[in-house]
């Protein structure tokens, strides 16, 4: 009974320890339905929460160690998201990019078109993979609102402060039929491409700390399965309950070092342009 109290516990720990971590980086732990709702997502989810908890119950099935289980739970899970920042990253480069060259186009059609609104009908199916998408639909939008209306659903599509930058020189455009659109445009396209050289040239410097981190935890997980296989008498120590909180305190600091190195390497974007002015409204 003492040894399942003694897991019991260890395990709530490890528990406690993820969802405070998760909680100081203002992330849920589980996937909110709200909006998350797609059937591969939720899949995935479960697929991870399992791989997960099938490789805690091996740890601990051969080391013992119900902290080692928790940690390794909880290595699967934070994982998955460390992967998925990494995707994040990569795909709000992209959709910056894409952005600025979209900008681009409505520029140079500009020359060619009837008007702004021609202009912008003709990039529709020219528009750069990443915002393909929206910008078809803001093509659909314009057979029945007006071009500002469709124009504000746009940068609710985009969700991306670039694109609010845009989308209120279009619209403004619209209104007030600016000689000077095109200058605008490209000084727009430019600044864009400039946030996105800062952007690549800082992932290249934190790619190489995270290289680093990298090369330090497999160093020292190879150490542990070589002591555990070759030496396992020198581990004999943290088959005690006093071992297992110090095994947390040992895993407590890795886990610290991987949280602040996860939460420096990320990139804060500035408020959407849309929302700074609502909160405008709001004050007044």
């Amino acid at each position: 009974m003492a040894t399942l109290t003694f897991v019991a516990l260890s395990a709530g720990v490890g528990l406690g320890v993820l969802l405070i971590v998760q909680g100081i980086r203002g992330r849920s732990v589980l996937p909110d339905m709200r909006t998350r709702s797609d059937k591969a997502e939720l899949e995935r989810t479960v697929a991870v929460v399992s791989v997960a908890a099938v490789a805690a119950a091996t740890i601990l099935a051969i080391t013992g160690w119900p902290v080692a289980a928790a940690a390794t739970f909880g290595a699967v899970i934070s994982g998955r998201r460390l992967l998925d920042a990494d995707d994040d990253r990569a795909s709000s480069i992209a959709r910056t990019q894409a952005i600025a060259s979209w900008t681009e186009m409505i520029r140079d059609n500009m020359a060619g078109a009837a008007g702004l609104e021609q202009a912008l009908m003709t990039t529709a199916g020219l528009a750069p993979a990443p915002i393909a998408a929206e910008v078809a639909r803001f093509a659909h939008r314009l057979e029945d609102m007006p071009l500002a209306d469709a124009l504000a659903r746009l940068g609710d599509d985009l969700d991306h402060p670039s694109a609010d930058l845009v989308v209120a020189a279009l619209a403004n455009a619209a209104r007030m039929e600016s000689r000077d659109l095109g200058a605008l445009l490209s000084r727009l396209a430019e600044s864009i491409r400039g946030d996105v050289r800062m952007r690549l040239r800082v992932e290249v410097g934190r790619a190489r700390i995270r290289t680093s981190a990298r090369i330090v935890i497999g160093v020292t997980v190879f150490t542990i399965v070589f002591m555990y296989l070759f030496s396992r008498p020198l581990l004999d120590v943290y088959d005690t309950a006093a071992g297992q909180l110090w095994l947390v305190v040992v895993l407590g600091i890795f886990g610290l070092g991987g949280w602040m190195l996860s939460y420096y390497s990320e990139i804060e974007m500035p408020d959407r342009f849309a929302a700074r002015r609502q909160r405008a409204r709001q004050q007044q």
